[in-house]
């Protein structure tokens, strides 16, 4: 058997709907759509949540609770990797960070992430820092800055 000899079991392929297309396709005159109405209409749909001008559901329930979404701080986040750019002793500030493209923004203030290994001593001012972050900056005999 070669490749070019293989054919599709019978039943496995059909042809496609050929909708409006005489008396022997089953599908002439309406298509399928029934008469007359929104439905039958080109571009007539419905909104699943439309309930026909009633009120709809999400408008008579009541609203309650309280959301923080609004007021949720977003930080820049640096990982400890990101750091080895830098020579030993530099003063890494966010604006070091933002400078050197390490963060593009620096939104509602910089936090440093313990992801990889710090291989240089450095004094870095952040905004936040992650406990494993810190573990590490002082094992490297590097100063973590809290601004």
């Amino acid at each position: 058997m070669k490749l070019h000899e293989l054919e599709k079991n019978i039943g496995a392929t059909s042809s496609k709907k050929r909708v409006g297309r005489g008396p022997g396709s089953g599908l002439g005159k309406t298509s399928g759509r029934g008469q007359k109405g929104q439905k039958a209409r080109s571009g007539g749909s419905i909104n699943p949540v439309f309930e026909g001008g009633q009120l709809p559901l999400y408008r008579r329930l009541p609203k309650r609770g309280f959301s923080n979404h609004r007021f949720k701080k977003v930080y820049a986040t640096v990982n400890l990797s990101d750091l080895n750019v830098f020579d030993d002793g530099t003063l890494v500030t966010p604006a070091l960070l933002l400078e050197k493209r390490i963060v593009r923004k620096q939104l509602a203030g910089i936090k440093v992430l313990g992801n990889g290994t710090l291989e240089k001593k450095l004094t870095i001012q952040g905004h936040k820092f992650s406990k494993t972050a810190l573990a590490k900056i002082e094992s490297a005999g590097s100063k973590a800055e809290v601004i």
